[in-house]
């Protein structure tokens, strides 16, 4: 089960978390990734992380921009969102696989949480 928290509304340039709690199996079982999903489109990926934490993997549209990372003893993944911009403005949803590689596409991953509504207003 997963458990996103975290969205708003802040203006272009703000900064904003996303936490996500896992709960169920050990967390070195999984990758954990983000996703997110505007108005009108398709889902997209954003960032991924592996157990280790070592190799996130992130699109190119945040890279340098937001920092995805996480807690292992409190079984969290964070999303660090700074540099916010109008066109980040969606709805976020935190992702689990089991398994070691951080892939990127929706269908990689089995597990979802429901999404947070991220607003960034121009």
């Amino acid at each position: 089960q997963l458990q996103a928290s975290g969205g708003g509304l802040v203006q272009a340039g703000d900064s904003l978390r996303l936490s996500c709690a896992a709960s169920g199996r050990s967390p070195s079982d999984y990758v954990m990734a983000w996703f997110r999903q505007a108005p009108g489109k398709e889902r997209e990926f954003v960032a991924a992380i592996t157990w280790s934490g070592n190799v996130p993997v992130y699109a190119d549209s945040v890279k340098g921009r937001f920092t995805i990372s996480r807690d292992n003893a409190n079984n969290t993944v964070y999303l660090q969102m700074n540099s916010l911009k109008p066109e980040d403005t969606a709805v976020y949803y935190c992702a689990a696989r089991y398994g070691s590689v951080a892939l990127t596409r929706t269908w990689n991953y089995a597990y979802w949480g429901l999404g947070i509504q991220v607003t960034v207003s121009s």
